[in-house]
């Protein structure tokens, strides 16, 4: 039975850099009775920024909570039910401005989300769009992700990275050692903007821990993206447990 919508909003704007990194980095976040989905046998991790409008729980607009930047770093997996491989994702981390909104979502569905100071600009000019996020943690520098594209849009080809990165529907996090939350995100199919020029300047370190400096600060991410985006809705999360599990 499908589970009923807890989260609606328009994610616009998703500026997403993707780097390769070794599979055992990524082994200690791994939700019980997923696997890592890989690209060409590649283990990806993306650090993404994007904003969130028209923002409603429960059908709800929250006063002052409804439009904000997401800044976040995250991987992917699978999970079979028996029937279907899920491609879904697995943040390590995520920021946004809002503490109630990390609250909700941390209590909810066990993310881990924490919060900065954050401001963005968007600016379009002869046929050229500039996408910035910003951030800083309390003691900390400011970060910032910067993407200049292109104005026409183009459809993801099949098969692409493209599609590898912005195809997946499902969340998956930890609950504890035997459990594991699943929730379904739905979207139509996004379109990209061609990517021209971008920098990421962030405290590695800081933000994700020491093991991913190596493969993040100052690397060449192998693909860069910046999706239109669309409305989207999030389902109310559901358990996965040993008992549910079918591999």
């Amino acid at each position: 039975m499908q589970k009923k919508i807890f989260l609606s909003a328009a994610w616009e704007y998703l500026a997403m850099l993707n780097y390769e990194v070794d599979a055992s980095v990524l082994q200690p976040y791994l939700p019980p009775y997923t696997t890592l989905d890989l690209y060409h046998g590649k283990a990806l991790v993306s650090v993404v920024g994007f904003l969130f409008n028209d923002t409603k729980v429960l059908g709800i607009s929250w006063p002052w909570h409804a439009n904000f930047e997401e800044v976040n770093l995250r991987f992917y997996v699978r999970y079979s039910d028996g029937k279907n491989w899920k491609r879904g994702t697995v943040f390590i981390s995520e920021i946004v401005p809002k503490r109630a909104i990390a609250a909700c979502a941390n209590i909810l569905y066990n993310e881990h989300y924490s919060t900065a100071k954050m401001f963005h600009s968007i600016k379009e000019e002869k046929n050229q769009l500039l996408v910035n996020y910003h951030w800083k943690k309390r003691n900390q520098q400011w970060n910032f992700i910067t993407v200049e594209a292109g104005t026409d849009l183009q459809e993801i080809e099949p098969g692409s990275e493209a599609e590898f990165i912005l195809e997946h529907y499902y969340g998956y996090n930890q609950l504890n050692k035997d459990t594991t939350i699943e929730y379904a995100v739905e979207h139509p199919r996004w379109q990209v903007y061609p990517v021209t020029s971008y920098l990421l300047q962030a405290d590695i370190a800081k933000l994700y821990g020491k093991t991913f400096v190596q493969f993040i600060d100052g690397v060449e991410p192998r693909s860069v993206f910046l999706a239109r985006g669309s409305a989207v809705i999030v389902r109310k999360p559901l358990k996965i447990k040993a008992a549910s599990f079918i591999g």
